[in-house]
């Protein structure tokens, strides 16, 4: 009914045109005259009639042509372009305290991604995020079971990210500026290439010093010919270049060829801003001011034949340093391998473990693990069935295990 009523809307004004430039009672009335106008006939008769015609015609289809444009115009741009996907999670936690024991869920996430230019070189990135998710797989909690994919928007349909970027000069810098954006989509050089499936091991480590939350910010980025890359940026919780804000600013250089990287970075962070997905309890709430020096380093390989028995390594290690008296230190490392196209083509094994960020202090040494198999149904399909877990000290200062087990489907669109 919609293509229907919209071509008729449109078919409409070409009719009511072609019945004023082409009069049928105005044609007949030429054969019905009887008034002779002369004797003779030729090239010169018709020539001032059929001038005003065809000028009225050419005024008719100039104007059918704006109002083509028009049309378009209101349409979806051409330079936008939307892609997706949906995620299905399947899972359940036992942990020796019974935290979470007895909790299977069945939660999803549903994600839609648009990017546009308006120049060719920048970009309006935006994206539009939903999910289910509860307990266990999105709470920021001492287990670090919190999913990559975990999103607890209630089912509603929310602007999860927004930023502009554009370069500047020539195209090695870029600048880049948005209402809901974090650090690390600003840094220049890509700090891991593993795949995971908990949130803690994205980024090669989620803790001090790779630890983002979304907020408005803004960044620079240099990216060289010849593989070095420079980058600084700032996101702020509760407003821009006042003393009480809660502010995270992070600065990183690397280095990336086709089949390595190494970088470093060290971020900034004041009045009590902390990240929790790679972190003990005590990690987290560390006494001071609540300002916090942070350093990363991080660096991969991959093998030229992704489809041997070498996998990929993405390792990472953070410390930071705070200015309390006792318990000031916290150090936090990671490892990453991924295997494609080993039973199956474009399949993926990953093994990722760790140790959250913990003090010094610490008489529990933390420990969390995952292992999966992502399996590719097709261009659009995959299925990856999980297991993760380790060792934690929960709130009451006791040592405990969790063990998580997780199918998740992904659809991409």
């Amino acid at each position: 009914m919609l293509v229907a009523g919209a071509s008729v809307s449109l078919l409409a004004p070409i009719a009511a045109q072609a019945s004023d430039v082409v009069n049928l009672e105005e044609m007949n009335s030429y054969s019905r005259s009887t008034t002779k106008k002369s004797s003779r006939l030729d090239s010169k008769t018709f020539i001032n009639e059929v001038s005003e015609d065809l000028a009225i015609l050419k005024g008719r289809l100039d104007g059918l042509e704006v109002k083509q444009n028009e049309f378009e115009a209101g349409g979806f741009s051409d330079t936008t372009v939307l892609d997706g996907k949906a995620i299905f999670d399947v899972g359940s936690v036992d942990t020796d305290d019974d935290t979470y024991t007895g909790q299977t869920q069945f939660m999803y996430t549903y994600t839609m991604n648009l990017n546009t230019s308006f120049t060719g070189d920048d970009n309006l990135y935006t994206r539009i995020k939903t999910g289910n998710h509860t307990s266990w797989s999105k709470t920021k909690s001492v287990y670090n079971t919190y999913l990559s994919s975990g999103n607890g928007n209630g089912d509603q349909l929310k602007v999860d990210k927004l930023w502009y970027t554009t370069p500047i000069g020539d195209s090695n810098h870029t600048v880049t500026i948005g209402p809901k954006i974090e650090n690390y989509y600003m840094h220049a050089t890509t700090p891991s290439i593993y795949e995971p499936v908990l949130k803690a091991f994205t980024l090669g480590g989620n803790a001090a010093a790779y630890g983002a939350s979304t907020r408005p910010g803004f960044g620079w980025a240099y990216n060289a010919d010849s593989g070095l890359g420079i980058s600084s940026n700032i996101t702020s919780k509760n407003g821009l270049f006042t003393d009480e804000q809660t502010q995270s600013w992070a600065t990183q250089v690397g280095y990336t060829q086709p089949n390595y990287s190494v970088s470093a970075m060290v971020n900034l962070k004041y009045n009590g801003w902390t990240d929790s997905y790679f972190m003990t309890t005590d990690g987290k709430a560390r006494s001071g001011d609540g300002n916090s020096t942070n350093y990363g380093l991080r660096a991969w390989w991959r093998p030229t034949d992704s489809s041997t028995a070498v996998p990929s390594i993405s390792v990472g290690y953070d410390t930071s340093e705070t200015d309390a008296s006792s318990n000031s230190n916290t150090t936090a490392y990671f490892v990453g391998l991924n295997w494609t196209d080993v039973i199956n083509a474009d399949d993926k094994i990953g093994i990722a473990f760790g140790q959250p960020q913990k003090v010094e202090g610490e008489t529990i040494d933390p420990f969390l693990y995952e292992l999966y198999y992502k399996y590719k149904v097709n261009d659009s399909v995959s299925i990856t069935p999980t297991i993760f877990g380790g060792t934690s000290k929960n709130s009451s200062n006791v040592e405990t295990d969790m063990t998580g087990y997780l199918l998740q489907t992904t659809f991409k669109f």
